[in-house]
């Protein structure tokens, strides 16, 4: 790309964002969130899109376990025009994470999963490593599973191009035969491929298909009814498309991806609306009890004696005073961040169309908006 061509795309996007946002900013579901309150949101929303040059964003705003507010701000397609709205799909990355962990306890919860058990009672097609691995530690990043093998974006395994109609199976070939990084249990070493062996005994423990038990048993109790997996071939409305920022920071097409070799881990595709009704279940015990849900918020604790924050799929923090929970994501075009403050019966989600959009950041402040006067949770 030439440079005049780089600027002049930076000069599009901004052009589009300036032009676009107060409009679609309307596009939003009516709810009981107070109007000052609201306007301070959306101030805060407006400030971060212009300092990161962010071409668009879809957030919610759950309080009293309820969804008060979503909306769109920004552009969800560029070269069309196309809004952002609160349903616009966005790639969640690594939120699938907690998905896939939801869907995991609940198996644990109906006595279909031990999560202690060797990981091949239920995952045959994964072989025996020199030290017993078990889905509690999986889930927990303590398995010893490798991450991707470099962070470079050239590495063909972040930037894969080939599909897979069997994401299970075609994503345990990227790394099932590798040697562990890690003594099972002793540290945390985060591993989105250790997902793809938990959707693995997903399917060993129900009988079903990764995909269909979680849409079964996840999504549609949840009323996540536009939320499905990254398949870059099947026509899926309200799509956004995905953007990245060269090196002299112009808005660009992101990298090609073919996310389906790590569906549960980070391959999901979701909107602002579904998110939130997914932080509304959770905090309605909707999906599992709420012993079970206790469990998969509670972290763990590596042998090796360093502070964990992270749970079950989860990860947890006390940065606001209270203890919060959810994931962040990010991989080519998206970055996606969500919280829940279960004390406060409150949550957010932010969903970017950018890749290193600093979604958590937005999150943070918006929780902070959020939290100045919600009430403490009643149960």
């Amino acid at each position: 790309m030439t440079r005049t061509r780089g600027r002049r795309l930076a000069t599009l996007a901004i052009f589009l964002i300036a032009n676009f946002l107060a409009p679609t900013s309307a596009v939003a579901q009516a709810g009981r969130l107070a109007p000052e309150k609201r306007a301070q949101l959306e101030t805060a929303i407006s400030r971060f899109m212009a300092a990161n040059s962010i071409p668009g964003v879809s957030v919610a705003v759950v309080e009293n376990s309820t969804v008060e507010w979503t909306a769109g701000f920004g552009i969800a397609d560029l070269e069309s025009s196309v809004p952002a709205t609160s349903h616009t799909l966005y790639r969640l990355g690594s939120i699938s994470k907690s998905i896939t962990a939801t869907a995991s306890l609940l198996l644990w919860q109906q006595g279909k999963l031990d999560l202690d058990a060797l990981v091949q009672k239920y995952c045959p097609a994964f072989p025996q490593k020199d030290a017993p691995i078990s889905t509690r530690e999986l889930l927990g990043h303590l398995g010893g599973i490798r991450h991707y093998k470099s962070n470079s974006q050239d590495d063909p395994e972040i930037g894969s191009t080939k599909h897979f109609p069997n994401p299970i199976q075609g994503g345990l070939d990227f790394f099932k035969n590798d040697p562990l990084v890690a003594k099972p249990g002793a540290e945390f070493h985060y591993s989105t491929q250790g997902f793809t062996l938990v959707g693995c005994a997903i399917e060993g423990a129900s009988g079903q298909n990764y995909v269909d038990y979680v849409r079964k048993n996840v999504l549609t109790p949840a009323g996540m009814t536009h939320t499905v997996v990254d398949d870059r071939f099947a026509i899926v409305p309200f799509r956004t498309r995905f953007y990245s920022k060269d090196s002299s920071a112009a808005i660009t097409n992101a990298d090609f991806l073919d996310s389906s070799y790590k569906i549960p881990g980070g391959g999901w595709l979701s909107s602002a609306d579904d998110m939130a009704q997914f932080e509304v279940a959770m905090l309605n015990d909707r999906l599992v009890a709420r012993s079970t849900r206790d469990l998969m918020w509670t972290p763990l604790k590596p042998t090796d004696g360093k502070e964990d924050g992270y749970a079950l799929g989860w990860d947890t923090g006390k940065g606001l005073g209270l203890l919060d929970v959810g994931h962040d994501g990010g991989q080519q075009g998206t970055s996606t961040s969500f919280m829940i403050v279960p004390a406060r019966r409150a949550g957010v989600v932010v969903l970017i169309n950018l890749d290193g959009g600093n979604a958590s950041n937005l999150a943070t402040e918006m929780m902070k908006i959020v939290l100045d006067s919600a009430p403490p949770a009643s149960k």
